[in-house]
C-alpha cells in the first residue's frame, strides 16, 4: 500500500511533474542517493511552471528553473507528502538504484578475481619464477572475458594454477591425457577443450614458460601441449580419403596402399597423419571435394585419381593433411557446392593450395542449373549473401541471377568421369 495519500499521489504523478522526477531520479541515481545538488529544468511547458510553482513554494515565472534537491526534500517532508525526496521517488516508481554502490561493489569484486590469483600463486612453487608474474600482468591487463563473472572467474583462474602447478611444478609427473588433466582440475574431461578460457590461460602459461609464441592455430596449440607432455585428442577427428599411396615403406604407408588397390576409403586420424610418411610421387594431383558423398561414389566405381574430402568447413585435420601433402609438391583440383558457404571455402582451399578450379566455372554452374531443371530434379533456393569467387568473377552473378543452389550430388556423375580417367 502507498505512503502517500491518493490525491497527492495523483498529483504528484501528474504530467506537470514528469520531467522534473525523471531528472532527479536520474541524478540521485548517480550521487549515492543523496538530496544533494541542483539540477536545471527547461523548455518549460505553462503546465510545467504552474505545478512546479506549487511543489517549490516559489513562482515559477521563466521557460527554465534551477531546483535545489535539498530543498526540494525539504518541501516534500514538510507537505502532504510527508516523505523525503527518496521515498516519495520511489512510491512514484521503482526502487531507486545506487549506481555509484553499484560500480564500486563490481569494482571490488573485480580487484579480489586478481588479488585471489596473487595468493593463489604466492601459495604454489610456481611462485617468484619470471614467468608467473608474465602470465600475471597479461591476464591482468587483458582482463576476464564478457559474461564472466566474478565468481567464476576466480575459480577458472584458481583451476588454471592448478593445472599449472600440476604440469611446470618440481613434481610434475610423465606424459597424461589433456581429458584426464581437465578431469582432475575441472571435474569434466572437456574443461581444457580447445576455446575454452581456461585451455587458453593455461596455454598462455606453457608458452610464457617456454618462451614461445602463443600460437594461432590448432596445430600450434597441440604442440604446446606436447611441450608439457599433454597429449591431446588426436583420434575423434578424422580426414576422410581415397587413393592415396605414398612411398614410404612402414606399416601404414602400405595399409593406405593396400585400402587404394581395392578401391577403398580411408579415415585418418591426426595421430595417423603425424606418424605417416605422406611421400607422393612429385606432381601428383589430389582432388579435393567437399561431400563425403563424392567419395563414395568414387570407390564404387574404383576411380584412380586420389581424393581428398573436406567434409564441409575442413577441420584441421583436414588441412593438416592438405599441408602435408603440398609439402611434397602435390598439385591440387577443388570441387565444392554451389551455395554461398560452398563458394567461401572454395575461396579458401583454392588461395591457401593455389588450387585448380574443377568444374567450379559459371559455365558449369549454368549447365548444372539447366540439367537439373530438366530432369525434374527440385530446385533448392540460394539463400544468404553472395560471395565472389575469386577464380571466376562471372560465377557468383551467374549464381545469383538463377537463384539456385547445387550441392555436389547433382555434379557427381562428371566427377566420378574426371576421376575414373575417363576424360
Amino acid at each position: 500500500m502507498s505512503k502517500l495519500p491518493v490525491a497527492t499521489r495523483d498529483w504528484l504523478a501528474g504530467p506537470g511533474l514528469t520531467r522534473l522526477w525523471e531528472a532527479v531520479r536520474k541524478r540521485l541515481e548517480s550521487n549515492g542517493v543523496q538530496a544533494t545538488g541542483s539540477l536545471r529544468l527547461t523548455s518549460l511547458s505553462a503546465q510545467e511552471r504552474n505545478d512546479l510553482s506549487l511543489l517549490l513554494g516559489k513562482p515559477v515565472t521563466g521557460t527554465a528553473v534551477i531546483v535545489r534537491l535539498d530543498a526540494l526534500d525539504t518541501r516534500l517532508r514538510a507537505s502532504a507528502a510527508g516523505l523525503g525526496l527518496r521515498d516519495a521517488l520511489e512510491e512514484l516508481g521503482s526502487p531507486l538504484t545506487d549506481r555509484r554502490a553499484v560500480r564500486a561493489g563490481l569494482a571490488a569484486r573485480r580487484e579480489h578475481v586478481w588479488s585471489s590469483l596473487a595468493s593463489e600463486l604466492d601459495a604454489t612453487p610456481l611462485a617468484g619464477q619470471e614467468w608467473t608474474g608474465q602470465w600475471y600482468d597479461l591476464l591482468r591487463r587483458t582482463g576476464v572475458p564478457r559474461g564472466v563473472t566474478p565468481e567464476t572467474a576466480v575459480r577458472t583462474l584458481q583451476q588454471a594454477v592448478q593445472v599449472l602447478t600440476v604440469l611446470l611444478g618440481p613434481e610434475r609427473g610423465g606424459a597424461r591425457g589433456r581429458g584426464e588433466l581437465a578431469a582432475l582440475a575441472t571435474g569434466s574431461a572437456h574443461g581444457l577443450d580447445d576455446g575454452t578460457w581456461l585451455a587458453r590461460l593455461v596455454q598462455r602459461g606453457i608458452a610464457l614458460a617456454h618462451g614461445t609464441e602463443f600460437p594461432g592455430d590448432a596445430a600450434g596449440r597441440r604442440a604446446l601441449w606436447r611441450l608439457v607432455s599433454v597429449t591431446p585428442d588426436e583420434v575423434s577427428s578424422t580426414v576422410l580419403t581415397y587413393g592415396l599411396r605414398p612411398v614410404g615403406g612402414g606399416w601404414r604407408e602400405q595399409a593406405l596402399r593396400q585400402r587404394a588397390d581395392h578401391h577403398a576409403e580411408a579415415h585418418l586420424t591426426s595421430r595417423d597423419l603425424h606418424n605417416l610418411q605422406l611421400q607422393l610421387p612429385a606432381g601428383t594431383v589430389i582432388h579435393i571435394c567437399e561431400n563425403p558423398r563424392v567419395v563414395e561414389a568414387a570407390a564404387d566405381a574404383a576411380c584412380v585419381h586420389a581424393l581428398v574430402c573436406t567434409s564441409g568447413s575442413a577441420a584441421t585435420v583436414v588441412l593438416t593433411l592438405l599441408d602435408a601433402l603440398a609439402a611434397t609438391s602435390c598439385r591440387f583440383a577443388y570441387h565444392g557446392d554451389f551455395d554461398w558457404p560452398g563458394i567461401a571455402l572454395a575461396n579458401r582451399i583454392i588461395r591457401r593450395y593455389e588450387a585448380r578450379p574443377w568444374r567450379m566455372s559459371a559455365e558449369d554452374y549454368e549447365h548444372l542449373a539447366a540439367r537439373s531443371q530438366a530432369e525434374g530434379i527440385p530446385q533448392l533456393p540460394l539463400d544468404g549473401q553472395p560471395v565472389s569467387a575469386t577464380w571466376d568473377p562471372d560465377l557468383a552473378p551467374a549464381m545469383t541471377a538463377l537463384g539456385v543452389a547445387l550441392h555436389e550430388e547433382v555434379t557427381l556423375d562428371l566427377l566420378v568421369d574426371d576421376l575414373s580417367g575417363r576424360k
